[in-house]
Formats: structure tokens, C-alpha cells, sequence
């Protein structure tokens, strides 16, 4: 029975597995814990990069749209291909002339991201009235209004750190949990080599 945490090419490649490639997956998480952490160390440098690759990405964005839209003569959409990349250009111009804006704006996002997955957790949690794992879903809806409310009193002074020190955090965590898993491969093949071994004569 071939194992859970197995994937097969389906090729001619031999079959890929955790056990052999868990040293692999073990680096890359700690290159991106790695990253996370100083991301966290450096949160304003963080906050930037994302804001200036936010506005690079739209500047090609609309490049690209509008490089459509001149090509594909006669087609009905090309007047808002044309809009859309204009819009698209000039918000990653402004982007890229004042990324202290963009960070301004990004927190913003954050904060109604914060405040509507709290909204909908909370809304859940009452509808789950006697079910397993109420409370847990009520906590994190509770926590993501509370960072909420942390961020809007203190705005626009986090906008500094806020979002640069959540990249680095998720980075972090998705690190670790790279590491994890790398880890676990490796004690699965340990525990299972044993049993694969071919019997002495």
C-alpha cells in the first residue's frame, strides 16, 4: 500500500516521496522562516517592498491590457481594456512615487479585512449554537476585532509596520510549518525503513 504522504509523477521519473525529499522542504522552510523573521525585524522595509512590487505589478498590469486591447481590433471590449489600463497604471505610478500612501492604504485594507471575517466568525459561532467548535471560531472572530480595533486606534501610525510585520509573520508560520512536515517525513521513513528491508536468508 503505497504510503499517504507518497506522490507519484506517473512518468518514467522515479516516485517522489517524503522520506527522500524531506532535506529539500526542510531548507526551503528555513530560507522562509528565515525571511519571515526578518521581515518581522524590519517591518517598514518589508512594508515597502510589498508596496512598491503592488505597484510594479499594476504598472505591468496595464501594460499588458492595454498592449490587448491595441491588438485586438474590433472587439467590443477593447474601450474598457483601454480604461482598465490606464486605471491600472496610474494607480502603480502613484504607488511607486509615495509607497508611505500605499502603506497608508494597505493597513486600511487590513483592517476591513479584520473587521469583516470577524463579523462573519462571530455570525457562525451564533449559528452554531451546541455544536463542537463554537468556541473556538468565537475566539478567533473575537481576536480579529480586537486587532482590529488595535490597528484603526493607532492608524495611520501602524501603517509604518502593520502590514510589513503580518507578511513576516506569515512567513514565518508558513516556514515552520515546511520544517514540520519536512520533519515528519523524515520519522515516518525512519520508522517504516525497518519494515521495507528484505529479509536475510
Amino acid at each position: 500500500m503505497t504510503p499517504i504522504h507518497s506522490i507519484s509523477t506517473g512518468g518514467e521519473m522515479p516516485e517522489y516521496t517524503l522520506e527522500r525529499g524531506w532535506k529539500t522542504l526542510a531548507i526551503a522552510g528555513g530560507v522562509v522562516g528565515l525571511l519571515g523573521i526578518l521581515a518581522i525585524a524590519f517591518p517598514l522595509v518589508t512594508g515597502l517592498s510589498v508596496a512598491f512590487a503592488l505597484g510594479a505589478v499594476l504598472v505591468v498590469s496595464g501594460i499588458v491590457h492595454a498592449a490587448h486591447a491595441f491588438t485586438a481590433r474590433g472587439w467590443n471590449g477593447r474601450l474598457w481594456q483601454v480604461v482598465l489600463a490606464a486605471v491600472s497604471v496610474v494607480a502603480g505610478l502613484l504607488l511607486l512615487a509615495n509607497p508611505i500612501v500605499a502603506l497608508a492604504s494597505l493597513t486600511l485594507l487590513v483592517i476591513a479585512y479584520l473587521l469583516v471575517d470577524a463579523v462573519a466568525e462571530l455570525w457562525m459561532a451564533m449559528r452554531m449554537a451546541g455544536q463542537p467548535g463554537r468556541a473556538s471560531i468565537a475566539a478567533s472572530g473575537l481576536l480579529s476585532l480586537v486587532l482590529a480595533g488595535l490597528l484603526w486606534s493607532g492608524f495611520p501610525a501602524d501603517a509604518a509596520w502593520a502590514v510589513g510585520l503580518l507578511v513576516g509573520v506569515s512567513l514565518f508560520v508558513t516556514g515552520l510549518s515546511m520544517a514540520f512536515v519536512a520533519i515528519s517525513g523524515r520519522s515516518v521513513g525512519e520508522t517504516e525503513q525497518p519494515m521495507t528491508e528484505p529479509r536475510k536468508a
